[in-house]
């Protein structure tokens, strides 16, 4: 009987930190080009183009968070290769990642005056606005290959620990879409179009700089064969992860626009009031996706190193700042919140509605701290198949708890809700963790990491 073989490693605060900062701020900073994108456009004097850009933004991420799994799918595979010291298996994960990439990224680029016409049909929006739109999304999603082999570049970064030439890379990339929006729209005065071609260069640019720091990482290695990449099985497992973590995806977009759906119920007043809210707590994910990065890269290594002190330390440890965090976020959410509001909106009746459900929305943080750390647990372990389930189940449990408190309790029935979705998303995930752990490494072994 041939022993298993471990490759033991050691985990510290300081090294989940290493990952979590530089990925909080590389994630942090996405946001920041929208609101430039936006800014930039609003300078011109034209509603009409501000919600072109804004409808076409929404369509754009729509899609991307369809295909994230390409960035989350990629991490898990490589982070478990490197823990098995087996760095050529890595850049076949890469190799095949960047495969799939351009093959969706080539059909986006075929089907995109199609994509355009389906999500203007279901969104709307003016004749002004809708060309807008069109013409935003149809120079936009022309970077989709870029786009979809920056996810990979970064996915791999992450899956080797490599986070702060992440952060680099995502600084790289938001920067120079910040600059050419600038330069574009204000001095070569394309209008809509500049912010289209602004967002294009940015990735084709961020995608050559991610593959120099790819040849420069692999060095002299030698690479796979192209046999090896194209290996039935590693395709089929690297499908069945990225499948799983595509419908995770979809259904947590499906609640919170269930949520947005029950909020436009209750009129304009309680629509706005709720979005302002909801973006506070989505905000906040940021600073806790930073630390499920760690979790993702952490949790992988240690199921390819067959370590399991390595993966209860690291759980131990990205769960334990995890309520830090969240703990702080949600303090801040519920003591800067009311200035915030004020700054968001004018309208007296939105801010008195906001500050009412306020106090939910200060709590979302720390109530799905779990369920975003498990997240990343799962991911690196890829033990998809169970995080796809609990999602679905917390769905049941959410729409649940809605059609029971939202008649007595109107809004607020819908804030307690979404409360006991992620909370149940993280307790059922850390329930299942514990039992997965027994069958990911067999055996007494040691209980910590020292």
């Amino acid at each position: 009987m041939t022993a298993t073989v471990t490759h033991p490693f050691e985990v510290t605060h300081r090294g989940v930190l290493a990952i979590a900062v530089p990925m909080t701020f590389a994630y942090l900073s996405t946001p920041v080009v929208g609101v430039v994108n936006l800014g930039v456009v609003g300078q011109i004097g034209d509603p009409a183009l501000v919600g072109g850009v804004a409808i076409g933004a929404l369509i754009f991420d729509f899609v991307f968070a369809t295909f994230n799994f390409l960035r989350a799918g990629t991490t898990g595979l490589v982070a478990q290769a490197v823990g098995a010291g087996d760095r050529r298996e890595a850049s076949a994960w890469l190799a095949r990642a960047f495969i799939v990439a351009l093959v969706i990224g080539i059909a986006v680029v075929l089907l995109r005056d199609v994509i355009a016409g389906v999500a203007l049909g279901l969104i709307g929006g003016s004749d002004a606005v809708q060309a807008a739109t069109r013409e935003y999304w149809l120079i936009r999603a022309l970077a989709t290959p870029f786009a979809l082999a920056n996810y990979v570049i970064l996915g791999w970064l992450i899956g080797l620990g490599r986070a702060g030439l992440g952060l680099a890379l995502q600084t790289a990339l938001n920067g120079v879409n910040v600059v050419l929006s600038l330069a574009f729209v204000h001095w070569l005065d394309m209008g809509v179009a500049g912010v289209g071609w602004a967002s294009f260069a940015a990735e084709a640019t961020a995608a050559a700089i991610g593959l120099a720091v790819v040849l420069r990482l692999t060095g002299g290695a030698a690479w796979p064969r192209l046999a090896h990449i194209l290996e039935r099985v590693a395709f089929l497992r690297m499908i069945a992860v990225n499948r799983d973590i595509m419908i995770r995806s979809f259904v947590l977009l499906f609640a919170f626009g269930f949520f947005t759906a029950q909020s436009a119920r209750g009129g304009d007043i309680v629509l706005a009031a709720n979005e302002i809210l909801l973006n506070f707590t989505m905000l906040a994910a940021f600073f806790l996706d930073g630390l499920a990065a760690a979790a993702e890269q952490y949790a992988g290594r240690a199921i390819g190193a067959r370590y399991r002190p390595a993966f209860e330390r690291s759980l131990r440890l990205v769960v334990g700042w995890g309520f830090v965090v969240g703990a702080v976020v949600s303090v801040a959410v519920f003591l800067l919140g009311p200035h915030l509001i004020d700054l968001m909106t004018a309208s007296p009746e939105v801010r008195a509605e906001a500050r009412l459900y306020l106090p939910y929305a200060a709590l979302v943080p720390i109530a799905g701290t779990l369920a975003y750390q498990m997240d990343g647990v799962f991911i690196g372990a890829t033990w998809s198949a169970e995080m796809r389930n609990m999602m679905l189940v917390s769905l049941v449990v959410y729409l649940a708890v809605w059609f029971v408190l939202a008649p007595p309790l109107g809004m607020a029935g819908l804030w307690i809700a979404l409360l006991v979705f992620v909370g149940v998303r993280g307790v059922s995930l850390w329930w299942i963790c514990r039992a997965k752990i027994g069958t990911a490494f067999p055996g007494p072994g040691l209980r910590r990491a020292n």
